[in-house]
């Protein structure tokens, strides 16, 4: 009877052991995707909700993108990409626009149409209403090291660039470039940016 009594008590130690083991595996597991969550939404993409219509008709308000963080880490953000930046006087605040004016370069906004350094930009083929208000850009802005000038697609109903509350945006401004749409699911799409 006793060897029994002591066979009993050394598997329910046993199960005991094991149950903690797979608790902590568990517990291993559990703070391993909650290190990769944490880094995936802080370093690598965030979702990011549409507010309002000044990217009309690419993006509608309310729509869901993904926003990646790693490209400009590593490259600099080129003409038409549409991107999420800071906005610097109201926190926690992020604008949705399209880069139009790159680093050195002169724009300004003649008869409705942007012009850089001189030449019309025959190509932008997102923002084709012309423009009421040219804005801050009626005379040729300069972009400096690091700058950008952005427009929303929806170029009449927009705050972007033009506006001396928004401005020139610094590089160190942009959050990142939204690649796709994901809400609603009838309009999942990646974003064109060329």
């Amino acid at each position: 009877m006793s060897g029994n009594r002591l066979d009993m008590e050394q598997r329910t130690a046993k199960a005991r052991k094991e149950r903690l083991y797979n608790l902590l595996d568990w517990g291993v597991y559990i703070l391993i995707i909650g290190v990769l969550a944490f880094l995936l939404l802080n370093y690598v993409a965030q979702r990011t909700l549409v507010d309002g219509t000044s990217m009309n008709p690419t993006l509608q308000d309310r729509d869901s993108v993904l926003v990646e963080k790693l490209s400009y880490r590593f490259g600099d953000p080129e003409r038409y990409d549409i991107v999420v930046f800071r906005y610097l006087h109201q926190e926690d605040t992020y604008y949705i626009k399209r880069v139009i004016g790159l680093p050195g370069e002169t724009v300004q906004i003649i008869d409705g149409y942007v012009y850089i350094n001189g030449q019309r930009l025959e190509s932008d083929v997102y923002g084709n209403d012309i423009m009421l208000s040219p804005g801050r850009a009626s005379e040729p802005i300069l972009l400096g090291e690091y700058e950008y000038f952005m427009l929303g697609d929806n170029r009449n109903g927009s705050s972007d660039s033009r506006s001396d509350s928004v401005g020139n945006v610094a590089k160190s401004q942009i959050v990142g470039k939204a690649f796709v749409r994901i809400w609603p699911l009838s309009e999942f799409s990646f974003l064109k940016h060329q």
